[in-house]
């Protein structure tokens, strides 16, 4: 599966803004790494922790940059953006149940979607890359990035978690 990393020009002029003011502000504070202190010292508040070469042995390449790095899955590449058994939906890095099937349907954006998560599961921040402020979403218990959280779903919640599909493993119910 391919992870959707665009070379456009105006791309390209982001991401290096981005990565300069990383390095920038790594330099501010004396971090020497280009920012992925602070990536790595925020995972400390999970339960789950992990080194970034544990996590490399645990989940293959494009899992990694999802949910260590904050990746995002190419549009309607995921098998389970057509998934439609009964079951639950688990965190890829820990095995959290942390959505279910009956609350999954097609957004048609091109990525698992479902409007609320299981009780406990998930965690939220802001994200404010690319120049606007979004809803990011990830596992409560190892802190992998699942996607984001917009306010165009469908009753009851009119929440949309809009998730990457290689961030979740799917477990049909036992009949």
């Amino acid at each position: 599966m391919n992870i959707n990393i665009q070379t456009t020009r105006r791309n390209f002029l982001i991401h290096s803004t981005a990565f300069a003011s990383g390095i920038t502000m790594g330099i501010l504070s004396g971090d020497n790494t280009g920012g992925r202190a602070f990536a790595q010292e925020a995972t400390a508040k999970f339960e789950i922790t992990r080194t970034i070469k544990e996590w490399k042995a645990l989940l293959n390449p494009d899992q990694f940059a999802i949910l260590r790095e904050e990746a995002t899955e190419k549009e309607g590449s995921s098998p389970l953006l057509t998934e439609k058994r009964e079951g639950i939906y688990h965190c890829a890095g820990c095995d959290l149940p942390v959505y279910s099937s009956k609350v999954k349907y097609d957004s048609k954006t091109g990525w698992p979607s479902f409007w609320e998560s299981l009780p406990n599961a998930i965690g939220t921040k802001d994200d404010s890359s690319f120049f606007s402020t979004r809803t990011e979403v990830h596992c409560r218990r190892c802190g992998g990035h699942f996607g984001h959280i917009f306010d165009d779903g469908p009753p009851p919640t009119g929440k949309r978690h809009c998730l990457n599909g290689l961030a979740l493993n799917f477990k049909p119910a036992v009949v």
